[in-house]
Order: C-alpha cells, then structure tokens, then sequence
C-alpha cells in the first residue's frame, strides 16, 4: 500500500521493510557534511573545484534512463567541470546500506515519499535548510504538499522532483454523455447507471469499482475526497476520531454491497494487469476509475484509440470546496550523509528541483508532473486538457499527501487491512475496528519513540 512514483516505461515500487526502517542509522562518514565547508558566493560554476559525482536513482527502462541524461545535461553545461556518474536502478534499502556501510553516494533519488521520515530523523539525508537558505531558495514556489512529503520534524533532507497527482479517468463512450460526477452519491449514481451485468448478475462492465484492493483505490489515495486526516498534532492516529474516515467507508461499503462483494472480487480479479496494455480502463472494462498522471502516457501508448476525459475525483457532498484537490506524492532527491562532494551535490539537486528547463524535460519525458509553478506554466510543457487536469489538481491549494511518519508503511498497510476485511463484510463494528487501527498505529508509534 505504498504510495508509488510510476513513470509509463515501466513500474518501479519501492518499498523498506520494518526492520530496515527500524535499524537503519546515520553509517559512518566519508566525506564532509552540506553546509560544513566554506562555500563561494552564488556558487559559480567557476568556482567549484572539478570533481566527480555519483548519482543514484530507480529508473531502469532506456526511456527512463534517456530522459535523465537529457535533464542532466542541463547542469553538465552549466557546470562542465562536473562529471556525474549515473547508477540506475536503486531502491530505498540500497540507499539505507549504503550509508551505514559508508559508501554513500554524492545523490540519491526515491520513488517514494514513504521513508523520508525515517531519513530526516536518522541523519541517512543530510539537512538542506542551511544551503537553501544560503542560495536564497523561495520554497513557496512548491505548492505546500510537496514541501510537506519532503521534510520531517523541521529537517528538510529531500527536495521534490517530479510528481503524482491522482484523478478520475472516465470513458466517454460508456458515460453516454453524462459529465463527470463532483461528488461521492453523484459517483454513486452514476456507477450504477454505467454497471452492466448478465441475467445472472455477473458484471460485465463497471461503472466504478469501490475496492481498495483494486489498483490505486488505496486509503491514502481516496482519504482527500472526504478530506480526512491520518495524524494528531502529536503523530498518534486520527483515523478513529475523524468522523470523515468513517464516511468514507460507510460510502465504499454500500456501494460494494450493491455489487455483491463475491461477484465485484470475480470481477476485478479477471481484469488485466495494471501496468499492461490489458488494463480494463483501455479496454472499456470500467467507466471511471481513480488513476495518476501517468496513465495518460499509458493511454497514448496502448489505447490510442480510446475515447476519454480527465476531471478531480469526486468529493463529499458536504465539502464542496475540496472539489479539484486530490492526493499527490512524487520523487524525492537528496543528498547522503557522508557523500563525498556534498556541496557539488546540493548544486545538482538544486538543478533537478528548480531549474525549469530541467524539470521541463523530465516531465515531457516521463508525463510526470513537473512541481514547481514556473514548470508547471512553461510553454514548453508538453500539456493537453487531459494532463492539465494533474497539473491543476498538484497546484489546488487544498491538494494533500500522506503526512510524513516514521511509520508510515507499517500505519497504511495496517489501515488497508482493516478496509479490505470492512469492505468483505468480516467487521461488524466500524467504531470499534477503527479505534482498533488506532491501537496498532499508536503502539508501533511507542516501539519507535514517538
């Protein structure tokens, strides 16, 4: 149930087990910390020393790995006397090893926002504040939850590069001219009308599918559509205490039981893959679903023919005003304790996570979405209606993310669990099972020290 940066090339999940975040440490040093070192003024390409640098990130496709050499090549021109060396590739626990073991590399790259807590508390990223604050950085030209997923407890070790913003993607053939639905009981409705069943109820096509357990309907994803919270002020579990959790999972529920749980199951577990050219939205399997960005790349590549729109999910019928935010997360980049050219580093995350010409290229590459405004605005921006819709969504002042935690992988999966047995019928006290979530969440909270 993590939450997952997915170029179109291919699906790259990064995940840490428990143990890992649990053990991991700031390793030994090998090269002198960001900030530590006298540093010249506006660092200017001229006044860096020639160095060598490693850069470590999970791309592995020949697109994906293009689109960074084209990105990169930016800073190489602005910086010629900077040789960046390029892994390809690396997960979270490769990261984590390697600055315990003390072979961290100069700069490192996420596809998930997941363990940056953990990251920022331990010292495995090394603080930026102290160079942003010298180069006169403006973070508000981040909207407020990208800067939110790349901090903890006033650190902030990583800086955002690309971006996922989550929407509704519907059909406009199977919608038969009905508009996008901007609140859960018009989805509702909606869902219904589109449903189309045999005479013995088995589901041929679904108007929408309510099951977390379908792609990316993870709790996480849907929570912003009801505006509900994850955390107190002190890091313990609101997921019990907001009353909007408990709105949103009586909706799920009724509308899975309107599908039949038994035949709903049959029926997702016959779709295609998510990340193949099977996927059921291509092949008007489902009328609407929830998706990220990317899957219009998807769409261009595997359903050129396909007939669809774009528009924010659906939110409560008493919230209007969250209509057009959503759920957002991203890339990550940083610089690791011990990395051995630090302040050359910091210039080249720097250059990835504010340069508009780098994160141009990234984004038309990869049909991410790019997260600083001037990105988002540049005529360069390769844009349709279909992606400004993501771009609008990423840029809604009421946008969120999943707050950072240290636990954050154990807490979503914990609640994911509790929402797949809710939705088969297995709980049969909301309140109860909930505050049960909270119990799990807060007790692993105590094991980590708050």
């Amino acid at each position: 149930m993590n939450r997952r940066f997915i170029t179109f090339a291919v699906p790259v999940i990064v995940t840490m087990t428990g143990a890992a975040l649990t053990a991991c440490t700031a390793g030994k040093e090998s090269g002198p910390a960001l900030g530590s070192q006298p540093r010249p003024s506006g660092s200017a390409a001229s006044a860096l020393p020639a160095a060598t640098i490693e850069l470590w990130h999970g791309f592995s496709a020949d697109s994906e790995v293009k689109a960074f050499e084209d990105a990169i090549a930016g800073f190489r021109t602005k910086f010629p006397q900077i040789t960046v060396k390029l892994t390809k590739g690396v997960q979270d626990d490769q990261i984590t090893q390697a600055v315990r073991g003390g072979t961290a590399p100069d700069v490192a790259s996420s596809f998930t926002t997941d363990n940056v807590a953990q990251w920022c508390r331990s010292g495995v990223f090394q603080d930026l504040n102290p160079v942003i604050k010298q180069d006169g950085i403006d973070l508000s030209v981040l909207p407020e939850a990208a800067r939110a997923y790349t901090e903890f407890e006033g650190r902030r070790c990583t800086m955002p590069m690309l971006a996922d913003a989550y929407g509704l993607y519907y059909n406009k053939a199977l919608m038969k001219g009905n508009e996008p639905p901007k609140t859960l009981s018009e989805l509702t409705e909606l869902a219904k009308k589109l449903t189309v069943r045999d005479a013995d109820g088995t589901i041929k096509v679904a108007g929408f599918i309510p099951s977390v357990q379908y792609y990316e309907n993870s709790p996480a994803h849907l929570g912003p559509m009801v505006g509900a919270k994850w955390y107190n002020a002190d890091g313990t579990s609101a997921i019990g205490s907001d009353p909007a959790w408990k709105r949103l999972l009586q909706w799920q529920k009724e509308l899975v039981d309107w599908y039949g749980y038994d035949k709903l199951d049959k029926f997702r577990k016959s779709l295609g893959d998510e990340w193949s050219a099977e996927h059921p939205f291509h092949k008007g399997k489902v009328a609407m679903v929830l998706d990220g960005e990317w899957r219009n790349a998807m769409i261009a590549n595997d359903a050129k023919g396909l007939d669809y729109g774009t528009a924010p999910l659906p939110v409560a019928d008493d919230r209007p005003e969250l209509y057009g935010s959503g759920f957002t997360a991203g890339t990550v980049i940083g610089v690791p304790k011990g990395a051995k050219h630090p302040q050359h580093a910091w210039e080249l995350v720097k250059y990835l996570t504010t340069d508009t010409k780098g994160l141009v290229t990234l984004s038309n590459a990869l049909r991410n979405v790019p997260t600083t405004k001037a990105a988002m605005e540049s005529p360069d921006l390769k844009k349709d209606a279909q992606f400004q819709t993501f771009l609008d969504v990423f840029a809604h002042p009421r946008t969120s993310t999943l707050p950072a935690n240290v636990n954050s992988v154990f807490n979503q999966e914990a609640f994911s669990s509790f929402v797949q047995a809710w939705e088969k019928g297995s709980v049969k006290d909301l309140d109860a099972g909930l505050a049960g979530v909270d119990k799990q969440i807060n007790d692993k909270l105590k094991l980590s020290g708050g």
